[in-house]
């Protein structure tokens, strides 16, 4: 592989050794143009996402921003005195990747937490937080994520009796894997003041063991009753794990992120960063539904392109639904591998239809997770009406996850205009037990991405991390192979709603654009957007179906300005 540096040539047999040696000021040159560019990159492989000119030789960035985009010779001619010149030969630039659906200062308190993900056993979540627990004072409480009971040889919920063998002297609270269930040890449960007699509430689920008394876990609406008494975090821990959180997706070559249903403690914080220059990330903010914080938000009015470009506020986020690991998504008919439960309805679709409405009318986005197609069905249906109440003309109102869908509303994205914002390694995480829970005929609409696509709706695409890995590509690979890393199952689950590898780039760029009213200004190779865009170290438009995974980030720029090097 070669690489030239404004007129000096390095052979290297790998990439990663060279990285820090890519910019470097050009040489002067006899006549400096009148306009000279800050940054022109070259390459074999680069991939713009524009419908006008679909690849590039080069591009060349100032101020922030493409001026050129096309011809090595065009973009060289922008090339002044101080004008960095990046050739990387074989090295493929494709747009900066955006994650349509993330919790940024989650993954960022994952960091820091016990971390779960990947437990064979309930013995081994056990060992990992008995390991955490000697290395922390006495009394402090042990949280963790990642826990998966679909994963272990008994697949039931845990009960918090062996927790509390291990662990009895201070509080653990753990988060499953997809958010929508915890468990809890006896003296967590204690400080919050949970008992026997404590009812259900209204869209939350306690488990329970025969006599009655809570077993541990708590589902959905449940979570509150016990996360109620963790302290809360100060703002200085808020800043520090945000900050912790957009270094982890600069690696993985993310420059914008969807960030879900926000408080404003955490909001604060990133304006904050923000303002200092200290967020090297494009925040597409969802505010969280609360009615404080909406009402602070709604009398702001939607912001855009704030502090240069780094956070847009003017979307907010609603729960139709749990989630289909932990039984809390709400279907129109009983799991099939639970006869007696048919989910839970986190919100009323009066309640979905009356946040839709008041966000309609201060000119704020909607987007609702929903998993079960009763869930999906409620959402689409509150959406309707509110589009009846307060006609808007693209209000591009979303569907976060649309999961399992009933064939006869698939049609219904198109017809209401609504996105469906999708999470492909969702898929291929679920795969192996989803038929269990839908079986053989409802699971035909489950992460039907192609029957939605047909419709002629885009699918922008995310990870929901720290549900799933923040690392895009294997988004990317679940996209179009429908295999996880194994190459499980042969073919693909269901290959038939693959998408292509071209719709795949654009629902990690330009879709997520398009879904955050940003297409005018990010989402691909193009003059006059942000100069984002991410450099990899081989072409996944054009490799092996197994070599996509093996594919690293090299680096990742932002407005023209490198976040991350390899």
């Amino acid at each position: 592989m070669t690489f030239i540096f404004s007129g000096s040539v390095w052979r290297a047999a790998r990439f990663a050794p060279v990285v820090g040696l890519l910019l470097i000021p050009s040489a002067a040159v006899a006549q400096k143009p009148a306009k000279a560019a800050d940054l022109i990159v070259t390459s074999r492989h680069i991939y713009t996402v524009d419908s006008a000119g679909p690849r590039a030789e080069a591009f060349a960035v100032r101020d922030g921003r493409f001026v050129f985009v096309g011809s090595r010779s065009g973009a060289m001619a922008l090339r002044g005195a101080g004008t960095r010149v990046l050739d990387l030969g074989d090295g493929t630039v494709v747009p900066g990747l955006t994650d349509a659906h993330a919790h940024l200062v989650e993954l960022g308190f994952a960091l820091q937490t016990v971390d779960l993900t990947g437990a064979s056993s309930y013995a081994e979540v056990v060992r990992r937080v008995a390991a955490r627990a000697k290395t922390m004072p006495a009394g402090q409480w042990i949280l963790g994520r990642g826990w998966d009971q679909n994963r272990w040889a008994v697949k039931q919920f845990p009960t918090a009796a062996a927790l509390d063998s291990a662990v009895p002297d201070r509080p653990v609270l753990l988060e499953r894997i997809d958010g929508h269930a915890v468990l809890a040890n006896a003296m967590a449960m204690k400080a919050a003041g949970i008992t026997a007699t404590t009812a259900d509430p209204e869209g939350g689920r306690i488990e329970r063991l025969p006599d009655g008394r809570p077993s541990g876990v708590f589902v959905d609406n449940a979570i509150g009753l016990v996360r109620g008494a963790v302290p809360d975090p100060t703002a200085a821990e808020i800043r520090a794990a945000l900050v912790a959180a957009v270094a982890e997706c600069n690696k993985w070559g993310l420059v914008a992120v969807h960030d879900m249903g926000i408080p404003r403690a955490v909001i604060d914080q990133i304006e904050a960063l923000a303002k200092a220059g200290k967020l090297n990330l494009r925040e597409y903010v969802m505010v969280g539904d609360d009615s404080t914080d909406l009402a602070h938000y709604f009398a702001r009015g939607p912001q855009r392109a704030l502090y240069d470009g780094h956070v847009w506020i003017r979307g907010i986020k609603l729960y139709a639904d749990g989630a289909l690991g932990s039984r809390g998504a709400a279907l129109l008919a009983p799991y099939s591998d639970d006869p007696g439960n048919s989910g839970l309805l986190v919100s009323s679709e009066q309640h979905l239809e009356q946040r839709t409405e008041a966000a309609l009318r201060h000119g704020f986005q909607v987007s609702t997770h929903a998993i079960g197609d009763r869930g999906n069905r409620n959402a689409l249906d509150a959406y309707e009406a509110a589009l009846r109440a307060v006609p808007t003309n693209d209000a591009r109102l979303r569907v976060e996850h649309a999961q399992v869908l009933s064939p006869q509303d698939i049609p219904r994205f198109a017809r209401l205009g609504v996105i469906p914002s999708m999470q492909a390694s969702h898929q291929t995480s679920d795969m192996r037990w989803a038929e269990d829970r839908l079986g053989p005929v409802r699971v035909k609409g489950a992460y039907a991405w192609r029957s939605l696509l047909n419709t002629g709706v885009i699918v922008p695409n995310g990870t929901d991390f720290p549900v799933e890995q923040v690392n895009p590509l294997i988004t990317f690979h679940s996209a179009v192979t429908r295999q996880d890393s194994t190459g499980w199952p042969a073919g693909g689950w269901y290959p038939e709603q693959r998408m292509t590898r071209e719709e795949a780039l654009k629902s990690m760029t330009i879709w997520p654009a398009y879904a955050a009213f940003e297409e005018d200004v990010a989402g691909s190779i193009a003059v006059g957007k942000y100069a984002d865009f991410t450099v990899l170290n081989q072409d996944i438009m054009t490799v092996a179906d197994a070599d996509i995974l093996k594919t690293h980030v090299v680096a990742t720029y932002l407005g023209g300005k490198s976040v991350y090097q390899r």
